[in-house]
């Protein structure tokens, strides 16, 4: 797949806020500096398109950007050590419930974990809650340019294995990448052009 174009489109504090259009949507989701801006930004091949930051939880609403001006990427709020008050954290999260749930034109949920790290319990509850929804969900194992492809492929399997009683079947694709080497981005537009192929029939 070839990026043309893609732009901020707006930012939304819960589903009543989010964009009035039929464009289909994949979204973005991990624990907090997992790498999410990072990796839409190595996705479109626009260095800037959506900020990241040092200071992990800074994302609080949903930001959606139009790509090549007939599909969209949604930068969700990340889970975990967001500091930020506890009543806001609550209303952040329960936006992205109801988003994830409620949200017609979600295509897939895309979940970013750190691939340095053994298998966390946030992602894991994360997981389990996802295969509670209807909605088509992608596994993505980020910064695998912190070790070896050996070390990344263990971390993978071993994170399947913790997670192997909620995965959904058939099991959901799995993605490693790394937006500091670029690598991993020619997979991901693969999935996402497929999706939308079979999307629009």
């Amino acid at each position: 797949m070839k990026i043309l174009s893609a732009e901020f489109e707006t930012s939304a504090a819960g589903l009543r806020d989010c964009p009035k259009w039929n464009l289909p949507e994949f979204a973005f989701i991990g624990r907090s500096n997992v790498g999410k801006s990072s990796l839409i930004n190595l996705l479109t091949g626009r260095k800037s398109l959506a900020l990241a930051s040092s200071v992990p939880g800074k994302t609080k609403l949903l930001n959606f950007f139009r790509v090549n001006r007939n599909w969209s990427l949604v930068d969700l709020p990340g889970y975990g050590y967001a500091k930020v008050a506890t009543q806001d954290k609550h209303e952040f999260n329960v936006a992205v419930a109801e988003y994830i749930e409620k949200r017609p034109n979600l295509d897939t949920v895309f979940l970013l974990i750190d691939s340095r790290l053994e298998p966390q319990r946030i992602d894991l509850d994360f997981l389990a809650w996802l295969a509670g929804r209807d909605v088509e969900t992608a596994l993505v194992f980020t910064k695998t340019d912190k070790q070896s492809p050996t070390k990344t492929r263990a971390a993978i399997d071993t994170f399947l294995a913790a997670a192997a009683e909620f995965l959904p079947e058939p099991a959901p694709p799995v993605f490693a990448c790394s937006a500091t080497a670029k690598t991993g981005a020619k997979e991901i537009l693969a999935h996402l052009a497929r999706r939308l192929a079979e999307a629009r029939g």
